[in-house]
């Protein structure tokens, strides 16, 4: 076999809560949104995509928040993010227990919990 990349990440959400996850993946870390295909448009949901990845929330109709299982997302300006959310009024937890990175674990709109990394130097 040859993998080739990751092609998405699906978290889930509740019915309904399309505009506040706008307004986190798309207003305060600014991906953009990508439509959907008119055949999965019906089962609500958002798209989401950056250069480097993609992100679907899909509907969950027995939607519980991911407290322990994760994407961790790589970026090279973690400071500036955290400013960003923080701004924002979303909190940040900074955890130094992987060694060769900086990163903290931050909740989506909904609860769903998201960790962003960035590699350090040497």
């Amino acid at each position: 076999m040859n993998w080739l990349n990751l092609d998405h990440v699906q978290l889930a959400i509740p019915a309904g809560s399309e505009d506040v996850c706008r307004s986190f993946y798309g207003t305060i870390l600014g991906w953009q949104e990508e439509p959907k295909p008119e055949s999965l448009a019906g089962r609500g949901g958002v798209w989401f995509r950056t250069d480097a990845f993609r992100v679907h929330l899909g509907v969950d109709k027995d939607f519980h928040p991911a407290k322990k299982a994760h994407p961790a997302f790589l970026l090279e300006d973690l400071d500036a993010l955290a400013e960003k959310i923080t701004a924002h009024d979303v909190v940040v937890e900074w955890d130094n227990n992987l060694e060769g990175y900086k990163r903290f674990y931050a909740d989506d709109a909904v609860g769903n919990r998201l960790e962003f990394m960035q590699k350090k130097d040497g």
